[in-house]
């Protein structure tokens, strides 16, 4: 008897400390109790990682150890690349690699061999035919006119894709909360998203917008951000390939506190008349305070539009 006492005692000890030990990571709150997010975030390491799974890694589960030795030989490869120099190339030429924010930093193993983590195979939904021909026209006639131009290249805007997701450089968002709104900051063209929090429905159909309409929400220490009402775009930066922007497009995005220095993100996109079936891009962002943004001033030194237009009226001209 005195044994099950001391048994029971040491169990119910080991149940009351158990709670305290497995006890899940809290991270730091806003007044009104929502998690804290304010701060510089960067996806540079995702740069690494590739948009679709490769063919010989497709039905593959990966260990993170394995994802991360995938990721760091194809960044050891892009860096190891030797720049031509503008003599040696057909064209313009690009920088060479150690310009690049990527160049300096090191891989960050994502939760799939991939970003694009649905469909579970890891490929993006095909265009359907009015998306195909969409961006066949825009490609034939590019430099026809300055409204042909993608979007982006005009410093319109880069839309949420191009926005969100990790690129070559300039990937700090600046995140700055209120009990209420939300705003996104993008060093790319200068671009901040406003996203109202708990603010009720989306503006009237009537009213689109280049990075649509969002309406944010909290769901533990997750937040949702549905976006809908986008401006019909005909060329929009999108990955894989420029594509037509529908106004029917539905984006939902969720950024989950996982960490003291971790936002997981996903971004989901379901424009049925650009593409077969909904996907979904998933990568972490990483806490980086040491990270500035500079002005990017993209209209003051545009010169792309009224160069490109200029030079296809040359070559008209020498037909």
């Amino acid at each position: 008897m005195t044994g099950r006492i001391i048994l029971g005692c040491v169990a119910g000890l080991l149940l009351a400390i158990a709670p305290a030990s497995a006890q899940e990571w809290e991270p730091p709150r806003l007044a009104n109790g929502v998690p804290d997010i304010n701060g510089m975030w960067n996806n540079v390491g995702s740069s690494h990682v590739p948009l679709e799974v490769p063919d010989d890694l497709a039905g593959k589960t990966l260990t993170e150890d394995e994802r991360l030795e995938l990721f760091t030989a194809r960044s050891d490869r892009a860096k190891a690349a030797q720049w031509e120099g503008h003599e040696n190339s057909r064209g313009v030429g690009a920088y060479a690699n150690y310009w690049f924010d990527w160049y300096w930093r090191e891989p960050v193993a994502g939760e799939a061999p991939a970003l694009i983590i649905d469909p579970p195979i890891g490929k993006r939904p095909a265009f359907t035919e009015r998306a195909r021909d969409s961006v066949q026209y825009y490609r034939d006639h590019l430099h026809d006119q300055a409204a042909n131009m993608e979007a982006g290249d005009r410093c319109l805007s880069r839309g949420v894709f191009g926005m969100m997701m990790p690129t070559a450089y300039n990937n700090g968002k600046l995140i700055v909360q209120t009990e209420d709104h939300i705003l996104i900051h993008s060093e790319m063209i200068h671009n901040a998203r406003i996203i109202p929090i708990d603010s009720g429905p989306h503006v009237s159909d009537k009213i689109t917008q280049w990075e649509g309409d969002p309406r944010g929400y909290w769901e533990g220490n997750t937040l949702v951000v549905e976006s809908t009402n986008f401006k019909a775009v005909g060329n929009m930066r999108a990955p894989g390939s420029r594509a037509p922007q529908h106004t029917g497009r539905r984006m939902v995005e969720r950024f989950t506190f996982v960490d003291d220095e971790t936002l997981n993100y996903e971004l989901t996109v379901d424009d049925q008349e650009t593409y077969t079936a909904p996907w979904t891009v998933a990568f972490p962002y990483k806490k980086d305070e040491a990270y500035q943004q500079f002005e990017y001033a993209c209209h003051e030194g545009n010169w792309a539009v009224p160069n490109s237009l200029s030079g296809a009226r040359a070559e008209e001209r020498a037909q």
